[in-house]
């Protein structure tokens, strides 16, 4: 049995490998941080439906062969049946032997023997004993899991053992990372569900791992996922739109149930995220609360809401440098407030910023809102030049709120 040393004191055993395929499961360069990304997920036997082999393929196919030589994926076989682990390892090493074999994908397993007892906990939010139990075993699979982890790559990715993955998914995180440059954050989201497209650095591994497992029996993961991002002082959400990571498992691993969970801001294809070029927003709408004109634009959590609407209202984004805008979407309204969509607006491109002002001297209209929705590609073919200002403007009263969700701005390098 090969070991593997864990930062907290604890060792965390390789499963033996299977005939034809020795040394199995040892990255090249352990220890050293050389990769970029190491994504990670835990897997138990489901009383019904059995995903690991799909996610592991969608990882892999979904990554180019570049994207493949900076990541590594760690997967936790953390069932109590010995027998079910060995079985799996087997049969996903032969799926993935090419993988095992170059150090991409390694399979890794806890003895029972180093889990706190996990009988006569605490039943807060007096939950059964049986989801006490669960959540509490899978607080500790989680932290067995970072520390392996921690010095395998300079991120980590927190996944589940059941979603789709986007294309390019790396590249995505990696311009995601660029655009926080010099920017404080603890947890990145690529993600709104679970703990799914959680992105940490590996340096901040190892007291994760301690954290969930001094509190393993207190909450589920994902709020104690939460606490440590506040703990380090990270008060707001930083989540990218759309999502890289779609949940696809319809059991739950807890007792089979039916878990039809969706991520509806997944987009397949991360090689088609917005650019959103750093830039000042404006309204002449009211701002209802902290609903303010930068969530409908950034990474933040929420979105815009604007107060009476009426003709001539304006939504304007005035960029810190001229871009060549090729393509935008905005989307207004939600789902729990149905009227709150731009029912008759326009776009247009500004040019000409006046001195002293955020606004632009001269617009140019380049369409009209559809059911509070607007998308359009080749804009830079009606623009003779960069654009400084972006405008969303009401052309006709409504008496229901504004509520922009999002809005997506595409560039290019221009002359």
């Amino acid at each position: 049995m090969l070991r593997e040393a864990l930062p907290h004191g604890c060792t965390c055993s390789l499963l033996p490998p299977p005939p034809l395929l020795p040394p199995w499961g040892q990255p090249a360069g352990t220890g050293s941080p050389g990769e970029f990304l190491t994504v990670g997920l835990a897997s138990v036997r489901r009383p019904r439906g059995y995903y690991l082999p799909a996610t592991l393929q969608s990882l892999f196919k979904q990554s180019t062969e570049e994207e493949l030589q900076e990541m590594v994926v760690v997967v936790h076989l953390a069932d109590t049946d010995p027998i079910w682990n060995v079985r799996v390892a087997t049969n996903i090493a032969h799926k993935f032997a090419h993988h095992i074999l170059l150090g991409r994908l390694l399979l890794i397993h806890a003895p029972h023997e180093f889990y706190p007892t996990l009988e006569g906990l605490k039943r807060n939010y007096n939950d059964p004993e049986e989801r006490v139990r669960f959540r509490s075993k899978q607080n500790v699979d989680y932290a067995f899991l970072l520390a392996f982890a921690a010095n395998l790559s300079s991120y980590y990715l927190m996944i589940e053992d059941d979603v789709w993955c986007a294309k390019s998914f790396l590249t995505a995180i990696r311009k995601a990372l660029a655009s926080h440059e010099g920017s404080y954050w603890a947890t990145l989201e690529f993600s709104k569900l679970g703990y799914i497209g959680k992105l940490y650095r590996s340096s901040d591994l190892p007291r994760l791992a301690r954290f969930l497992l001094l509190f393993y029996q207190e909450m589920p993961c994902d709020w104690l996922l939460v606490h440590f991002r506040l703990l380090l002082t990270q008060k707001d959400v930083i989540r990218f739109k759309p999502s890289l990571f779609q949940h696809m498992g319809l059991y739950s691993s807890f007792q089979g149930t039916v878990n039809r969970l969706e991520d509806d801001e997944f987009q397949a294809d991360a090689l088609d995220l917005p650019d959103n070029p750093p830039a000042a927003l404006f309204t002449s709408m009211s701002v209802f609360e902290n609903y303010e004109p930068l969530k409908a634009y950034s990474t933040a959590e929420g979105y815009f809401w604007g107060k009476d609407p009426a003709a001539g209202s304006v939504f304007s984004i005035v960029f810190q440098q001229p871009a060549h805008v090729t393509r935008v979407r905005v989307r207004t309204g939600s789902d729990e407030r149905r009227g709150d969509f731009l029912h008759a607006g326009v776009l247009e491109l500004g040019r000409w910023r006046r001195a002293g002002s955020w606004d632009c001297s001269a617009y140019t209209t380049v369409g009209t809102f559809e059911k509070g929705t607007f998308e359009q590609r080749g804009l830079e073919r009606g623009m003779p030049g960069p654009v400084d200002c972006v405008r969303i403007r009401v052309t006709q009263d409504q008496s229901e709120w504004l509520i922009i969700q999002s809005i997506d701005i595409w560039t290019t390098a221009g002359t």
